[in-house]
């Protein structure tokens, strides 16, 4: 088949390389512009832009899919995996088999941009990825094919979306190649359990001491590593993560912290969480423990 590939972060490169590694023919990749990166804000290539550059394929490097009428005529199919864009109405159809999302959720569970976080966030056991085509609503297009994992009770969005993009290449090849054998056929998303994903911002990211420990933990590992669960304490910013729970340290207020026998608890909602890694302003994630040995003074996050 002769594709073309629109993808920009590091979650979209395993795709890319099963496809180069495949039988596919790949026309071009289509990747957002370089952004700024670092402290100095260097303008830097996507993670997509840098392995196509690698293999030696075409790249074009646009936010706005519109302008690509004419290159996408004539082609079998574009596959997408967090392109970071949406495709024009007038382009939906242009492919012979249209463009094809690889989203990371179980749809219709978690549409939108950010399905790994808030499936952690809500206490999700199972998820998955999800192959479908790409209609003008968001993530409504029928589905091709789903594969679904189970999610680690103390795993990362960002270990999570390392497993589901290693996943997801392999059901995207295999979608690929149901459709060029005409084995695999569109089937209509459920119009039950339907749920959102919006975007995870920094405000999101924010703790709030007052909810239970449960969904604190839950919250810390759902926006790691980014942007990073944060708290604060006399105007300074504090980010977290290793955190877990400790039911049998009930005597903490929310956002109170506390040293004893070598650890570092944080009360809230319910019970307290047991801190493991912690970053203070200007410094990077240290121990928390060798941090909170040093304090002279006690310490309550708001």
């Amino acid at each position: 088949m002769r594709i073309a590939f629109a993808g920009t972060p590091e979650a979209a490169v395993p795709t890319l390389q099963a496809l180069i590694n495949s039988e596919h023919e790949i026309a071009f990749v289509i990747t957002r512009p370089d952004a700024p990166k670092g402290r100095g804000r260097v303008l830097t290539p996507s993670p997509v832009a840098i392995e196509a550059d690698a293999a030696g394929l075409k790249i074009i490097k646009t936010s706005d899919l519109a302008q690509l009428a004419n290159d996408v005529a004539g082609l079998d199919a574009v596959i997408v995996v967090a392109f970071g864009g949406l495709v024009p109405k007038s382009l939906l159809d242009t492919p012979k088999f249209g463009w094809i999302n690889l989203h990371f959720s179980l749809l219709p569970h978690w549409r939108g941009a950010a399905p790994v976080q808030h499936s952690i966030m809500a206490g999700d056991d199972v998820t998955g990825v999800t192959t479908f085509r790409i209609e003008e609503s968001l993530d409504t297009g029928p589905m091709f094919a789903y594969l679904t994992t189970s999610i680690g009770k103390s795993e990362t969005a960002g270990a999570l979306l390392e497993r589901l993009a290693i996943d997801g290449a392999g059901l995207a090849m295999a979608t690929l190649s149901g459709l060029e054998q005409g084995s695999m056929l569109p089937l209509a998303q459920s119009l039950e359990g339907v749920s959102y994903a919006p975007k995870i911002t920094t405000e999101l990211a924010q703790i709030n001491w007052q909810d239970p420990a449960l969904a604190i933990v839950r919250k810390i590992l759902a926006v790691t590593p980014a942007p990073g669960a944060w708290t604060q304490s006399s105007g300074e910013r504090y980010k977290l993560m290793s955190v877990t729970l400790a039911p049998e340290v009930t005597d903490l207020k929310p956002g109170e912290l506390s040293y004893q026998a070598n650890e570092v608890f944080i009360g809230t909602g319910s019970h307290a969480v047991k801190v493991d890694q912690i970053q203070i302003p200007g410094k990077n994630f240290t121990d928390a423990a060798d941090w909170a040995r040093n304090l002279k003074t006690n310490l309550v996050f708001a």
